[in-house]
Protein backbone atom coordinates (compact mmCIF):
# COMPACT_ATOMS: atom_id res chain seq x y z
CA UNK A 1 0.00 0.00 0.00
CA UNK A 2 3.08 2.21 0.79
CA UNK A 3 3.94 2.19 -2.60
CA UNK A 4 0.57 2.61 -3.94
CA UNK A 5 0.47 5.94 -2.22
CA UNK A 6 3.32 6.98 -3.72
CA UNK A 7 2.63 6.10 -7.14
CA UNK A 8 -0.95 8.22 -6.54
CA UNK A 9 1.53 10.91 -5.47
CA UNK A 10 4.22 10.96 -8.21
CA UNK A 11 1.17 10.70 -10.88
CA UNK A 12 -0.42 13.57 -8.99
CA UNK A 13 -3.82 12.00 -8.20
CA UNK A 14 -3.86 11.47 -4.61
CA UNK A 15 -6.15 14.32 -4.54
CA UNK A 16 -8.59 13.76 -7.11
CA UNK A 17 -9.07 10.35 -5.58
CA UNK A 18 -9.88 12.21 -2.50
CA UNK A 19 -11.84 14.55 -3.61
CA UNK A 20 -14.23 11.89 -5.86
CA UNK A 21 -14.14 10.02 -2.16
CA UNK A 22 -15.69 12.93 -0.25
CA UNK A 23 -17.66 13.97 -2.79
CA UNK A 24 -19.34 10.62 -3.10
CA UNK A 25 -19.79 10.46 0.79
CA UNK A 26 -21.76 13.67 0.10
CA UNK A 27 -24.07 11.86 -2.19
CA UNK A 28 -22.81 13.96 -5.34
CA UNK A 29 -23.16 12.42 -8.55
CA UNK A 30 -20.71 12.54 -11.12
CA UNK A 31 -21.28 13.26 -14.74
CA UNK A 32 -18.09 13.85 -15.93
CA UNK A 33 -15.79 10.98 -14.88
CA UNK A 34 -14.63 10.28 -18.42
CA UNK A 35 -12.11 12.98 -19.04
CA UNK A 36 -10.57 11.75 -15.63
CA UNK A 37 -10.38 8.08 -17.20
CA UNK A 38 -8.83 9.65 -20.04
CA UNK A 39 -6.56 11.74 -18.31
CA UNK A 40 -2.49 11.10 -19.52
CA UNK A 41 -1.94 10.68 -15.42
CA UNK A 42 -4.76 7.82 -14.74
CA UNK A 43 -3.40 6.31 -17.97
CA UNK A 44 0.16 5.99 -16.71
CA UNK A 45 -0.99 5.19 -13.34
CA UNK A 46 -2.67 1.91 -15.12
CA UNK A 47 0.44 1.27 -17.00
CA UNK A 48 2.46 1.70 -13.86
CA UNK A 49 -0.03 -0.91 -11.72
CA UNK A 50 -0.79 -3.76 -14.69
CA UNK A 51 3.44 -3.93 -14.97
CA UNK A 52 4.02 -4.90 -11.86
CA UNK A 53 0.77 -7.32 -12.14
CA UNK A 54 2.82 -10.59 -12.92
CA UNK A 55 -0.45 -12.08 -14.86
CA UNK A 56 0.65 -8.74 -17.39
CA UNK A 57 2.89 -11.48 -18.74
CA UNK A 58 0.01 -13.81 -19.13
CA UNK A 59 -1.08 -13.27 -23.43
CA UNK A 60 -4.79 -12.53 -24.38
CA UNK A 61 -6.22 -13.60 -27.65
CA UNK A 62 -4.27 -11.24 -29.34
CA UNK A 63 -0.91 -13.09 -28.15
CA UNK A 64 0.16 -10.02 -26.69
CA UNK A 65 1.76 -9.05 -23.06
CA UNK A 66 3.16 -6.35 -21.15
CA UNK A 67 6.43 -6.61 -22.96
CA UNK A 68 4.53 -5.46 -26.42
CA UNK A 69 3.49 -2.39 -24.38
CA UNK A 70 7.01 -1.92 -22.97
CA UNK A 71 8.33 -0.53 -25.63
CA UNK A 72 6.27 2.33 -26.81
CA UNK A 73 6.58 6.06 -25.64
CA UNK A 74 3.95 7.82 -23.20
CA UNK A 75 2.62 9.42 -25.86
CA UNK A 76 1.65 6.01 -27.80
CA UNK A 77 0.34 4.60 -24.61
CA UNK A 78 -1.82 7.67 -24.02
CA UNK A 79 -2.88 8.00 -27.87
CA UNK A 80 -3.57 4.38 -28.30
CA UNK A 81 -6.08 4.46 -25.02
CA UNK A 82 -7.64 7.88 -26.01
CA UNK A 83 -7.99 6.37 -29.68
CA UNK A 84 -9.52 3.08 -28.21
CA UNK A 85 -11.97 4.57 -26.34
CA UNK A 86 -13.41 6.89 -28.79
CA UNK A 87 -15.06 3.71 -30.54
CA UNK A 88 -14.84 1.31 -27.74
CA UNK A 89 -14.81 -1.98 -29.24
CA UNK A 90 -12.96 -4.75 -26.69
CA UNK A 91 -11.53 -7.97 -28.30
CA UNK A 92 -12.39 -11.48 -27.85
CA UNK A 93 -11.59 -12.11 -24.17
CA UNK A 94 -9.44 -15.89 -23.37
CA UNK A 95 -11.28 -18.68 -21.53
CA UNK A 96 -9.01 -20.58 -18.86
CA UNK A 97 -10.38 -22.91 -17.17
CA UNK A 98 -8.92 -23.42 -13.64
CA UNK A 99 -9.10 -26.76 -11.88
CA UNK A 100 -10.73 -26.30 -8.22
CA UNK A 101 -10.23 -28.45 -5.33
CA UNK A 102 -13.52 -30.10 -5.67
CA UNK A 103 -12.38 -31.80 -9.03
CA UNK A 104 -14.64 -28.72 -11.02
CA UNK A 105 -12.91 -26.10 -12.74
CA UNK A 106 -13.53 -22.45 -12.73
CA UNK A 107 -13.53 -20.44 -16.09
CA UNK A 108 -11.31 -17.81 -15.97
CA UNK A 109 -11.52 -14.61 -18.72
CA UNK A 110 -8.55 -13.46 -19.65
CA UNK A 111 -9.10 -9.79 -21.59
CA UNK A 112 -5.90 -8.87 -24.26
CA UNK A 113 -3.33 -6.61 -22.57
CA UNK A 114 -4.81 -3.27 -23.89
CA UNK A 115 -8.75 -3.67 -22.60
CA UNK A 116 -6.94 -4.65 -19.26
CA UNK A 117 -5.00 -1.57 -19.43
CA UNK A 118 -8.45 0.23 -19.83
CA UNK A 119 -10.38 -1.34 -16.89
CA UNK A 120 -7.93 -0.60 -14.47
CA UNK A 121 -8.19 3.40 -15.81
CA UNK A 122 -11.58 2.62 -15.03
CA UNK A 123 -11.13 1.08 -12.11
CA UNK A 124 -9.19 3.76 -10.54
CA UNK A 125 -11.10 6.40 -11.17
CA UNK A 126 -14.20 4.18 -10.05
CA UNK A 127 -12.68 2.60 -6.54
CA UNK A 128 -12.95 5.61 -4.61
CA UNK A 129 -16.69 6.51 -5.55
CA UNK A 130 -17.47 3.17 -4.75
CA UNK A 131 -15.55 2.89 -1.82
CA UNK A 132 -17.40 5.80 0.00
CA UNK A 133 -20.80 3.71 -0.84
CA UNK A 134 -19.90 0.32 0.33
CA UNK A 135 -21.03 -1.60 3.29
CA UNK A 136 -18.52 -1.48 6.46
CA UNK A 137 -18.39 -4.70 6.90
CA UNK A 138 -17.59 -5.98 3.31
CA UNK A 139 -13.79 -7.25 3.12
CA UNK A 140 -13.22 -8.79 -0.39
CA UNK A 141 -11.60 -7.34 -2.93
CA UNK A 142 -11.01 -3.74 -0.88
CA UNK A 143 -8.10 -2.17 -0.19
CA UNK A 144 -6.72 -2.97 2.90
CA UNK A 145 -8.95 -5.29 4.15
CA UNK A 146 -8.91 -9.32 4.58
CA UNK A 147 -10.27 -13.11 5.23
CA UNK A 148 -8.83 -12.20 8.15
CA UNK A 149 -10.96 -9.25 9.48
CA UNK A 150 -14.06 -11.12 7.85
CA UNK A 151 -12.99 -13.72 10.68
CA UNK A 152 -12.43 -11.54 13.33
CA UNK A 153 -15.90 -9.65 12.71
CA UNK A 154 -17.84 -13.26 12.80
CA UNK A 155 -16.18 -13.89 15.97
CA UNK A 156 -16.75 -10.64 17.66
CA UNK A 157 -20.18 -11.35 16.68
CA UNK A 158 -20.26 -14.87 18.45
CA UNK A 159 -18.39 -13.77 21.41
CA UNK A 160 -19.39 -10.35 22.39
CA UNK A 161 -23.06 -10.05 20.80
CA UNK A 162 -23.82 -13.88 21.46
CA UNK A 163 -25.30 -14.79 18.15
CA UNK A 164 -24.96 -18.30 17.93
CA UNK A 165 -27.21 -19.12 14.86
CA UNK A 166 -25.99 -18.32 11.12
CA UNK A 167 -27.38 -18.32 7.63
CA UNK A 168 -25.11 -19.91 5.10
CA UNK A 169 -26.49 -18.68 1.87
CA UNK A 170 -24.44 -19.97 -1.76
CA UNK A 171 -25.15 -18.13 -4.77
CA UNK A 172 -25.46 -20.11 -7.46
CA UNK A 173 -22.34 -19.09 -10.22
CA UNK A 174 -22.69 -15.45 -8.71
CA UNK A 175 -19.40 -14.39 -11.36
CA UNK A 176 -21.13 -15.87 -14.37
CA UNK A 177 -25.01 -15.00 -13.57
CA UNK A 178 -24.54 -11.14 -12.37
CA UNK A 179 -26.95 -9.07 -14.73
CA UNK A 180 -25.83 -6.52 -16.73
CA UNK A 181 -28.73 -4.15 -16.47
CA UNK A 182 -29.16 -5.02 -12.47
CA UNK A 183 -24.96 -3.80 -12.21
CA UNK A 184 -25.37 -0.81 -14.13
CA UNK A 185 -28.31 0.72 -13.04
CA UNK A 186 -26.81 0.16 -9.23
CA UNK A 187 -23.57 2.22 -10.47
CA UNK A 188 -25.93 4.92 -11.45
CA UNK A 189 -27.55 4.88 -8.06
CA UNK A 190 -24.21 5.31 -6.39
CA UNK A 191 -23.70 8.44 -8.81
CA UNK A 192 -21.74 7.53 -11.35
CA UNK A 193 -23.99 9.13 -13.67
CA UNK A 194 -21.32 10.09 -16.53
CA UNK A 195 -23.47 8.12 -19.90
CA UNK A 196 -20.61 7.54 -21.83
CA UNK A 197 -18.66 5.65 -18.99
CA UNK A 198 -21.97 3.41 -18.34
CA UNK A 199 -22.32 2.70 -21.56
CA UNK A 200 -18.32 1.91 -22.04
CA UNK A 201 -18.80 -0.75 -19.31
CA UNK A 202 -22.09 -2.31 -20.74
CA UNK A 203 -19.64 -3.11 -23.78
CA UNK A 204 -16.84 -4.55 -21.31
CA UNK A 205 -19.20 -6.43 -19.81
CA UNK A 206 -20.55 -8.09 -23.35
CA UNK A 207 -16.88 -8.20 -24.30
CA UNK A 208 -17.22 -11.44 -26.59
CA UNK A 209 -15.65 -15.08 -24.84
CA UNK A 210 -13.66 -17.05 -27.23
CA UNK A 211 -14.94 -20.02 -28.76
CA UNK A 212 -18.35 -19.39 -26.05
CA UNK A 213 -19.88 -15.94 -27.76
CA UNK A 214 -21.27 -12.77 -26.62
CA UNK A 215 -22.46 -13.02 -23.11
CA UNK A 216 -25.78 -12.15 -22.17
CA UNK A 217 -24.96 -11.86 -18.16
CA UNK A 218 -22.57 -12.49 -15.63
CA UNK A 219 -18.62 -10.44 -15.31
CA UNK A 220 -15.48 -12.72 -16.55
CA UNK A 221 -13.31 -14.03 -13.83
CA UNK A 222 -9.83 -12.53 -14.30
CA UNK A 223 -10.79 -8.99 -15.82
CA UNK A 224 -9.61 -6.26 -13.54
CA UNK A 225 -12.57 -4.46 -13.14
CA UNK A 226 -14.87 -7.48 -11.61
CA UNK A 227 -13.95 -7.37 -8.05
CA UNK A 228 -15.37 -3.81 -8.25
CA UNK A 229 -18.18 -4.56 -9.56
CA UNK A 230 -19.74 -7.71 -8.07
CA UNK A 231 -19.06 -5.21 -5.15
CA UNK A 232 -21.48 -2.97 -6.48
CA UNK A 233 -23.94 -5.75 -7.18
CA UNK A 234 -23.86 -7.01 -3.75
CA UNK A 235 -23.91 -4.00 -1.79
CA UNK A 236 -27.48 -3.61 -2.66
CA UNK A 237 -27.74 -6.85 -0.58
CA UNK A 238 -25.09 -5.59 2.31
CA UNK A 239 -27.17 -2.26 2.47
CA UNK A 240 -30.50 -4.00 2.73
CA UNK A 241 -29.57 -6.52 5.43
CA UNK A 242 -27.94 -3.27 7.68
CA UNK A 243 -30.83 -1.19 6.75
CA UNK A 244 -33.53 -3.69 8.32
CA UNK A 245 -31.62 -4.25 11.92
CA UNK A 246 -27.86 -2.48 12.40
CA UNK A 247 -28.79 0.41 10.45
CA UNK A 248 -32.61 0.94 10.78
CA UNK A 249 -33.61 4.55 11.16
CA UNK A 250 -35.67 5.78 13.79
CA UNK A 251 -37.76 8.24 14.93
CA UNK A 252 -36.45 8.59 18.34
CA UNK A 253 -32.85 9.45 18.42
CA UNK A 254 -30.15 7.03 20.37
CA UNK A 255 -26.78 8.32 21.90
CA UNK A 256 -25.45 4.62 22.02
CA UNK A 257 -26.28 2.26 19.39
CA UNK A 258 -26.92 -0.50 22.22
CA UNK A 259 -30.25 1.51 23.40
CA UNK A 260 -31.27 1.50 19.91
CA UNK A 261 -31.47 -1.99 19.63
CA UNK A 262 -32.65 -2.72 22.81
CA UNK A 263 -35.72 -0.79 21.97
CA UNK A 264 -36.01 -2.61 18.35
CA UNK A 265 -35.71 -5.77 20.27
CA UNK A 266 -39.64 -4.79 20.97
CA UNK A 267 -40.74 -4.84 17.63
CA UNK A 268 -41.41 -7.44 15.03
CA UNK A 269 -37.82 -6.39 13.10
CA UNK A 270 -35.43 -9.46 12.76
CA UNK A 271 -31.91 -8.95 13.85
CA UNK A 272 -29.24 -10.11 12.05
CA UNK A 273 -25.81 -8.83 11.24
CA UNK A 274 -24.58 -9.74 7.59
CA UNK A 275 -20.23 -9.92 7.16
CA UNK A 276 -19.48 -10.67 3.25
CA UNK A 277 -15.79 -11.59 1.65
CA UNK A 278 -16.64 -11.09 -2.17
CA UNK A 279 -19.64 -13.71 -3.19
CA UNK A 280 -19.44 -15.67 0.69
CA UNK A 281 -21.30 -14.56 3.23
CA UNK A 282 -23.35 -15.21 6.25
CA UNK A 283 -26.06 -13.27 8.57
CA UNK A 284 -25.53 -13.89 12.65
CA UNK A 285 -28.55 -13.92 14.48
CA UNK A 286 -29.93 -14.59 17.86
CA UNK A 287 -32.63 -17.65 17.17
CA UNK A 288 -33.11 -20.17 14.75
CA UNK A 289 -36.94 -18.36 13.90
CA UNK A 290 -35.01 -15.05 13.69
CA UNK A 291 -32.28 -17.17 11.42
CA UNK A 292 -34.83 -18.58 9.08
CA UNK A 293 -36.61 -15.56 8.44
CA UNK A 294 -33.67 -14.20 7.00
CA UNK A 295 -32.73 -17.50 4.93
CA UNK A 296 -36.12 -17.09 3.17
CA UNK A 297 -35.84 -13.03 2.84
CA UNK A 298 -32.56 -13.32 1.48
CA UNK A 299 -34.07 -15.81 -1.23
CA UNK A 300 -36.45 -13.56 -2.27
CA UNK A 301 -34.61 -10.72 -2.50
CA UNK A 302 -31.55 -12.14 -4.54
CA UNK A 303 -33.61 -13.91 -6.39
CA UNK A 304 -36.52 -10.64 -6.94
CA UNK A 305 -33.76 -7.88 -6.77
CA UNK A 306 -30.11 -8.90 -8.03
CA UNK A 307 -31.97 -11.74 -10.35
CA UNK A 308 -29.14 -14.56 -9.10
CA UNK A 309 -30.59 -18.05 -7.36
CA UNK A 310 -28.87 -19.89 -4.15
CA UNK A 311 -27.79 -23.27 -4.12
CA UNK A 312 -30.90 -24.87 -2.19
CA UNK A 313 -28.02 -27.91 -1.14
CA UNK A 314 -25.25 -25.68 0.20
CA UNK A 315 -27.26 -22.97 1.66
CA UNK A 316 -28.84 -23.78 5.06
CA UNK A 317 -29.02 -22.31 8.69
CA UNK A 318 -26.57 -23.47 11.13
CA UNK A 319 -26.68 -23.84 15.37
CA UNK A 320 -23.37 -23.38 16.17
CA UNK A 321 -23.85 -24.51 19.50
CA UNK A 322 -24.36 -27.67 18.36
CA UNK A 323 -22.68 -27.97 14.27
CA UNK A 324 -20.17 -25.86 12.99
CA UNK A 325 -19.77 -23.37 9.66
CA UNK A 326 -17.51 -22.81 7.73
CA UNK A 327 -16.16 -19.72 6.25
CA UNK A 328 -13.00 -18.54 4.03
CA UNK A 329 -11.06 -21.65 4.87
CA UNK A 330 -11.83 -22.14 8.48
CA UNK A 331 -14.50 -24.03 10.71
CA UNK A 332 -16.49 -21.80 13.24
CA UNK A 333 -18.16 -23.29 16.36
CA UNK A 334 -19.75 -21.71 19.43
CA UNK A 335 -18.02 -23.70 22.50
CA UNK A 336 -18.52 -23.26 26.11
CA UNK A 337 -16.20 -21.35 28.44
CA UNK A 338 -17.43 -20.53 31.89
CA UNK A 339 -20.40 -18.61 31.57
CA UNK A 340 -20.77 -18.24 27.90
CA UNK A 341 -19.70 -19.36 24.95
CA UNK A 342 -16.97 -18.62 22.51
CA UNK A 343 -16.24 -18.83 18.89
CA UNK A 344 -13.79 -21.70 17.97
CA UNK A 345 -12.19 -22.06 15.02
CA UNK A 346 -10.06 -24.23 13.27
CA UNK A 347 -9.36 -25.71 9.45
CA UNK A 348 -11.88 -27.08 6.84
CA UNK A 349 -11.51 -30.30 6.77
CA UNK A 350 -11.21 -29.97 2.91
CA UNK A 351 -8.44 -27.47 2.89
CA UNK A 352 -6.59 -29.78 5.08
CA UNK A 353 -6.80 -32.77 2.78
CA UNK A 354 -4.94 -30.25 0.18
CA UNK A 355 -2.70 -29.22 2.69
CA UNK A 356 -1.49 -32.54 3.14
CA UNK A 357 -1.24 -33.38 -0.28
CA UNK A 358 0.41 -29.84 -1.37
CA UNK A 359 3.05 -30.66 1.23
CA UNK A 360 3.58 -34.33 0.30
CA UNK A 361 4.02 -33.01 -3.40
CA UNK A 362 6.98 -30.45 -2.73
CA UNK A 363 8.35 -32.75 -0.20
CA UNK A 364 8.75 -34.69 -3.80
CA UNK A 365 10.48 -32.41 -5.20
CA UNK A 366 12.91 -31.85 -2.73
CA UNK A 367 13.56 -35.48 -2.36
CA UNK A 368 13.79 -36.12 -6.55
CA UNK A 369 16.48 -32.62 -6.74
CA UNK A 370 17.52 -31.48 -3.22
CA UNK A 371 18.53 -27.64 -4.52
CA UNK A 372 18.26 -24.75 -2.77
CA UNK A 373 15.42 -23.66 -4.85
CA UNK A 374 13.11 -26.45 -3.99
CA UNK A 375 13.89 -26.23 -0.48
CA UNK A 376 12.84 -22.50 -0.35
CA UNK A 377 9.97 -23.07 -2.27
CA UNK A 378 8.99 -25.57 0.63
CA UNK A 379 9.74 -22.94 3.51
CA UNK A 380 7.68 -20.45 1.67
CA UNK A 381 4.65 -23.01 1.00
CA UNK A 382 4.80 -23.98 5.03
CA UNK A 383 5.03 -20.08 5.67
CA UNK A 384 2.35 -18.91 3.62
CA UNK A 385 -0.26 -21.62 5.83
CA UNK A 386 0.99 -20.13 8.86
CA UNK A 387 0.71 -16.82 8.20
CA UNK A 388 -2.95 -17.66 6.57
CA UNK A 389 -4.41 -20.20 9.54
CA UNK A 390 -2.63 -18.42 12.20
CA UNK A 391 -5.73 -16.80 13.20
CA UNK A 392 -7.62 -20.02 14.20
CA UNK A 393 -7.72 -20.45 17.92
CA UNK A 394 -7.05 -24.12 17.58
CA UNK A 395 -4.19 -23.91 14.71
CA UNK A 396 -1.66 -25.71 17.09
CA UNK A 397 -3.64 -28.83 17.87
CA UNK A 398 -4.45 -28.67 13.81
CA UNK A 399 -1.30 -28.52 12.34
CA UNK A 400 0.81 -30.68 15.11
CA UNK A 401 -1.76 -33.56 14.12
CA UNK A 402 -0.76 -32.50 10.37
CA UNK A 403 2.76 -33.18 11.00
CA UNK A 404 2.57 -36.20 13.35
CA UNK A 405 0.84 -37.77 10.17
CA UNK A 406 3.31 -36.50 7.64
CA UNK A 407 6.42 -37.18 9.88
CA UNK A 408 6.86 -40.63 9.06
CA UNK A 409 6.34 -39.75 4.98
CA UNK A 410 8.99 -36.72 5.51
CA UNK A 411 11.49 -38.84 6.96
CA UNK A 412 11.21 -41.41 4.75
CA UNK A 413 11.41 -39.04 1.45
CA UNK A 414 14.54 -37.00 3.19
CA UNK A 415 16.54 -40.18 4.49
CA UNK A 416 20.04 -39.91 3.21
CA UNK A 417 20.06 -36.10 1.36
CA UNK A 418 19.45 -34.54 4.51
CA UNK A 419 20.99 -34.03 8.08
CA UNK A 420 18.13 -34.03 10.97
CA UNK A 421 18.66 -32.17 13.89
CA UNK A 422 18.10 -28.81 15.90
CA UNK A 423 18.86 -25.36 13.64
CA UNK A 424 21.56 -24.04 15.58
CA UNK A 425 23.16 -22.08 13.20
CA UNK A 426 19.67 -21.10 11.66
CA UNK A 427 19.25 -17.55 9.85
CA UNK A 428 18.08 -14.54 11.60
CA UNK A 429 14.57 -15.23 9.61
CA UNK A 430 14.02 -18.77 10.33
CA UNK A 431 14.57 -17.38 14.69
CA UNK A 432 12.36 -14.71 14.10
CA UNK A 433 9.13 -16.67 13.42
CA UNK A 434 10.38 -20.28 14.14
CA UNK A 435 11.78 -22.23 17.46
CA UNK A 436 15.37 -23.76 17.29
CA UNK A 437 13.98 -26.15 20.06
CA UNK A 438 12.69 -28.68 17.87
CA UNK A 439 14.02 -30.66 15.15
CA UNK A 440 14.07 -30.08 11.32
CA UNK A 441 15.43 -31.04 8.36
CA UNK A 442 18.21 -29.38 6.66
CA UNK A 443 19.18 -29.53 2.70
CA UNK A 444 22.12 -27.51 0.78
CA UNK A 445 22.41 -25.38 3.56
CA UNK A 446 18.34 -24.68 4.42
CA UNK A 447 16.70 -25.35 7.87
CA UNK A 448 13.02 -26.77 6.70
CA UNK A 449 10.11 -25.59 8.49
CA UNK A 450 8.27 -27.37 10.64
CA UNK A 451 4.75 -27.44 9.49
CA UNK A 452 3.57 -28.16 13.28
CA UNK A 453 5.73 -25.45 14.51
CA UNK A 454 2.89 -22.57 14.59
CA UNK A 455 2.05 -19.76 16.76
CA UNK A 456 -1.23 -18.61 17.08
CA UNK A 457 -2.08 -15.10 16.40
CA UNK A 458 -5.14 -12.73 17.75
CA UNK A 459 -7.47 -12.05 15.21
CA UNK A 460 -8.18 -8.36 15.18
CA UNK A 461 -11.45 -6.41 13.95
CA UNK A 462 -10.71 -3.48 10.90
CA UNK A 463 -10.13 -0.75 11.83
CA UNK A 464 -12.89 1.24 10.05
CA UNK A 465 -10.82 4.96 9.39
CA UNK A 466 -8.05 3.22 7.73
CA UNK A 467 -8.83 3.81 3.90
CA UNK A 468 -6.11 5.11 1.20
CA UNK A 469 -9.01 7.44 0.24
CA UNK A 470 -8.97 10.06 2.84
CA UNK A 471 -6.15 11.96 4.46
CA UNK A 472 -6.96 10.47 8.12
CA UNK A 473 -6.86 7.05 6.33
CA UNK A 474 -3.36 7.79 4.74
CA UNK A 475 -1.73 8.85 7.78
CA UNK A 476 -3.09 6.08 9.78
CA UNK A 477 -1.20 3.93 7.41
CA UNK A 478 2.18 5.85 7.97
CA UNK A 479 1.92 5.47 11.81
CA UNK A 480 1.42 2.02 11.10
CA UNK A 481 5.37 1.55 9.90
CA UNK A 482 7.84 1.11 12.62
CA UNK A 483 11.17 0.85 12.79
CA UNK A 484 14.40 2.75 12.66
CA UNK A 485 15.25 3.15 9.32
CA UNK A 486 19.35 3.40 9.48
CA UNK A 487 19.05 -0.14 11.76
CA UNK A 488 16.58 -1.61 8.98
CA UNK A 489 18.67 -0.55 6.31
CA UNK A 490 22.08 -2.08 8.32
CA UNK A 491 20.25 -5.19 8.86
CA UNK A 492 19.25 -5.77 4.96
CA UNK A 493 23.01 -4.75 4.01
CA UNK A 494 24.37 -7.48 6.47
CA UNK A 495 21.53 -10.08 5.16
CA UNK A 496 22.11 -12.41 2.25
CA UNK A 497 20.25 -14.85 -0.23
CA UNK A 498 22.30 -17.68 -1.37
CA UNK A 499 22.10 -18.66 -5.26
CA UNK A 500 21.11 -14.75 -5.98
CA UNK A 501 23.31 -12.76 -8.37
CA UNK A 502 24.58 -9.29 -7.22
CA UNK A 503 22.59 -7.60 -9.43
CA UNK A 504 19.37 -9.11 -7.85
CA UNK A 505 20.89 -8.25 -4.66
CA UNK A 506 21.40 -4.80 -5.51
CA UNK A 507 17.91 -4.29 -6.44
CA UNK A 508 16.48 -5.58 -3.62
CA UNK A 509 18.53 -3.49 -1.70
CA UNK A 510 17.46 -0.21 -3.87
CA UNK A 511 13.72 -1.52 -3.61
CA UNK A 512 14.06 -1.86 0.33
CA UNK A 513 15.37 1.61 0.54
CA UNK A 514 12.39 3.00 -0.84
CA UNK A 515 10.08 1.24 1.58
CA UNK A 516 11.71 2.65 4.24
CA UNK A 517 11.38 5.85 3.20
CA UNK A 518 8.19 6.00 2.63
CA UNK A 519 6.96 6.87 6.25
CA UNK A 520 8.92 9.87 5.81
CA UNK A 521 7.54 10.60 2.12
CA UNK A 522 4.22 9.82 2.83
CA UNK A 523 3.42 12.48 5.43
CA UNK A 524 3.35 15.05 3.06
CA UNK A 525 0.84 13.41 1.17
CA UNK A 526 -1.98 15.05 3.08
Amino acid sequence: MQTTLRTWEYYNLTDTFTKLHEDAKKECTFKNLYNLIVSRENILLAYRTIKSNTGSKTAGTDERTINDIKIMSELEIVTLINSKLENYRPKKVRRVLIPKPNGKERPLGIPCIVDRIIQQCFKQILEPIAEAKFYKHSYGFRPLRSTHHAMARVQHLINISGLHYVVDIDIKGFFDNINHNVLLKQLWNIGIQDRKVIRIISKMLKAEIDGEGIPNKGVPQGGLSSPLLSNVVLNDLDQWVAGQWENFETNKKYSRNQAKYNALKRTDLKEGYIVRYADDFKILCRDSKTAFKWYHAVRLYLKDRLKLDISPDKSKVVNLRKKQSEFLGFTIKAVPKKNKRVANTGIVAKKNLQLKEKYRELIKQVQKSPTVENAQAFNSFIMGIHNYFQKATHVGIEFSQLSFELMHFTKNRLKGISKYGYPINAPPTFKKFYTTKRKTFCINGIYLYQIGDVRTSNNMNFSQTITPFTCEGRQTICNKIKGDVQNELTKLMKSTISNRSIEYMDSRWNKEFQVFLAPLKQRNLC
